[in-house]
């Protein structure tokens, strides 16, 4: 049996990184392009067997819009703050009511700022950075940053990387 000292030497806290697309102005145009493709497939009717659909050309422009907001999106990485510091922020951002463990409106951007190591940023910082995020992106980084504290799972089973490791012969 190990002793306390030999688990502390070897425990890290519990990281995850999450990729925020810092392009919203291509997510609203993979949006109407995917909504075009949808109308001419509806309205499209070919008048001889030579004619292009013209989704055709929409869906090279979306793939495009696609690579692009994939090419825009930066790696944030979220890491468990500690018991002691974890326990300081929620008292800081107390319920509104009783039944709230914490402020849902100041908390999760507050463990954000709090747990995100690279990049690191402050408070004002992260006000900017929310400012331009949609709040899709910033649920992204409030869940990462809930995952690092709460989640019990050790490893997150994947069906996908089981799927392939048995495909390819490997143990799943």
């Amino acid at each position: 049996m190990p002793s306390i000292e030999d688990i502390l030497a070897k425990a890290k806290p519990r990281e995850r990184t999450v990729s925020v697309c810092l392009r919203g102005d291509l997510a609203g145009e993979a949006e109407r392009l995917s909504d075009e493709i949808s109308r001419v497939s509806e309205d499209w009717e070919p008048s001889d067997l030579a004619d292009e659909h013209p989704a055709r050309a929409l869906s090279a422009r979306l793939k495009e819009v696609r690579d692009q907001a994939r090419e825009s999106e930066v790696p944030f990485t979220l890491r468990y703050i500690g018991d002691k510091a974890y326990s300081d922020l929620l008292a800081a951002h107390p319920g509104k009511s009783d039944g709230e463990l914490f402020n849902q409106d100041t908390f999760p951007r507050a463990l954000i700022v709090a747990s995100c190591v690279d990049p690191a940023m402050n408070e004002e910082q992260a006000a900017k950075l929310f400012e331009v995020l949609n709040q899709g992106e910033i649920q992204k980084l409030a869940n990462a940053a809930w995952d690092v504290h709460t989640s019990a799972d050790l490893v997150p089973f994947s069906l996908a990387a089981s799927a392939l490791l048995a495909a390819l012969g490997g143990e799943s």
